[in-house]
Parts: structure tokens; C-alpha cells; sequence
């Protein structure tokens, strides 16, 4: 299945892609577009849009797409309940709800400054958050 989000990828828009190749679509493809074209080119290309305004999987209220994705899919697991509280709160700077928050927006801002392509930023974060997952494991 085919994936769409804004480009320029930071907190959510890495989380959200780990999460479902790891427990949605492992088969996953993952496009990036800029903001004013997701729509349209989702429908061109038959893919899922997520973390833009006034979709399914986007921000509602004060939860994040990371969220979104985790209560539509019906994820359980006590350890993606921990992370999801990481992942919102670097994604909407409310560092108080999960200690471990302002370190991950940290390390998605020093990423992000690397000046990689969304492709390889996926690629270089994804054992971030699999590390992440693991601690919440414990």
C-alpha cells in the first residue's frame, strides 16, 4: 500500500512511517510531496494520506498521527501505549506528559539538520524508534 505525507520529515512523519512497517504494512511505500499537493497526488497515486490537516490520520485535538494510526488499527500493545506518549509529546512540544519527549524532538531536529532526503531520514531514524520500542518494552 502506498503512504503520503508532507515532506520534510520530523517527529510524526518518521514515527508514523516506523509504525506501519513494523506493525501495519510491512510492504509499505512511503511518498513525501510538498504540503499544497498531498491531496491531489494521493489520489493520483492511490495512496493513504496522513499527517495533514483535516485527515483520518492527522492531529485531533491534542493527540498527535502516531496516535491516530495506533487507535484505527486497534494496537494494543502496553509498550506502543508508552511510545505513542513519546512520540506526542515531541511532536507537539509538550515535553511534561513523557519524560523522553524533549530528547526525541532533539534528535528529530538534529536529523532533520542534516539536510538527508525524507527517504534517508526513515532509514537513519527507524532504529531510533526501534530502540525506543525496546526501552518501552521494558
Amino acid at each position: 500500500m502506498k503512504w503520503i505525507t508532507r515532506e520534510g520529515v520530523k517527529v510524526d512523519r518518521v514515527a508514523c512511517p516506523w509504525l506501519i512497517q513494523r506493525f501495519i504494512d510491512p510492504e509499505a511505500e512511503f511518498l513525501f510531496a510538498p504540503a499544497a499537493e498531498v491531496r491531489d497526488r494521493a489520489e493520483r497515486e492511490g495512496a493513504t494520506p496522513y499527517d495533514i490537516p483535516d485527515v483520518e490520520l492527522g492531529h485531533h485535538g491534542e493527540r498527535c498521527s502516531f496516535d491516530a494510526f495506533i487507535e484505527k488499527y486497534g494496537l494494543t500493545d502496553a509498550a506502543l501505549g508508552r511510545l505513542r506518549l513519546i512520540v506526542r509529546g515531541a511532536d507537539t512540544s509538550s515535553y511534561g506528559i513523557a519524560p523522553e519527549a524533549a530528547g526525541l524532538a532533539a534528535m528529530a531536529e538534529g536529523f532533520r539538520a542534516s539536510g538527508r532526503s525524507d527517504h534517508e531520514l526513515l532509514v537513519l531514524e527507524f532504529p531510533v524508534y526501534d530502540a525506543l520500542y525496546a526501552y518501552c518494552q521494558r
